[in-house]
């Protein structure tokens, strides 16, 4: 592999995994809409769009084998490839929650409950997390990386509140079990996603400066 194709294949790895985590984006940002207004179109739309995001990830592991295979990267370029190939696998588990979220719109058969105010801000922290962090992993900001992860502690606490509340709910009312049910499966989904953010942030440090951390 020469000189120049070896820096193709690194730029063309970057751009895979910053249109992969636009296509993440999206597909959570589109499953929180269809939950909202209960859009089963829209909920399937995120479904099949899955298929999309699952090939990104495919394209990025067939670039990062080449990568390794073909010429030995230097440290901190081989820190960039492991770090992508992490970070893909994150963007494709948020993905799949993505995927459970708007499966849990074709579920609920109720309108929402008071609860469910929350559970939109969680989803809105969880979406500017992956948009901030993808941002912190084209700029190579460690410090956007870090605070971004910080947001974490946001989505934990609004999963704590809401969890009680859901749970006090169904107590007291049990009509309201299998709306609340389905709803707390929804605040694990976001809670994953907020802790894959986390991840991609780490990815991010360690890019720029070679350190593992544990920023959740």
């Amino acid at each position: 592999m020469t000189r120049e194709q070896y820096q193709h294949n690194l730029d063309a790895l970057k751009r895979y995994i910053a249109e992969m985590g636009e296509k993440s984006y999206y597909a959570v940002e589109n499953s929180m809409k269809s939950l909202s207004s209960l859009d089963i179109e829209l909920a399937e739309k995120v479904i099949q769009g899955d298929e999309i995001i699952d090939e990104y990830e495919l394209k990025i592991e067939r670039c990062v084998s080449q990568l390794i295979a073909r010429q030995s990267p230097t440290a901190g370029d081989m820190r960039l490839v492991t770090a992508c190939f992490k970070i893909a696998i994150d963007l494709e588990r948020m993905s799949d929650l993505a995927v459970d979220i708007a499966k849990m719109t074709k579920c609920l058969e109720q309108e929402h409950t008071k609860p469910f105010a929350n559970i939109l801000k969680m989803g809105e922290v969880g979406e500017d997390m992956l948009e901030q962090s993808i941002k912190a992993f084209e700029t190579l900001d460690e410090n956007l990386a870090r605070s971004t992860a910080s947001k974490d502690d946001i989505i934990d606490r609004f999963f704590h509140e809401t969890q009680i509340e859901l749970i006090e709910m169904m107590v007291e009312n049990k009509s309201m079990i299998n709306n609340a049910s389905y709803l707390l499966f929804v605040l694990r989904y976001l809670e994953r996603i907020g802790d894959h953010a986390c991840n991609i942030c780490e990815s991010v440090v360690y890019m720029a400066s070679g350190e593992r951390v544990d920023l959740n």
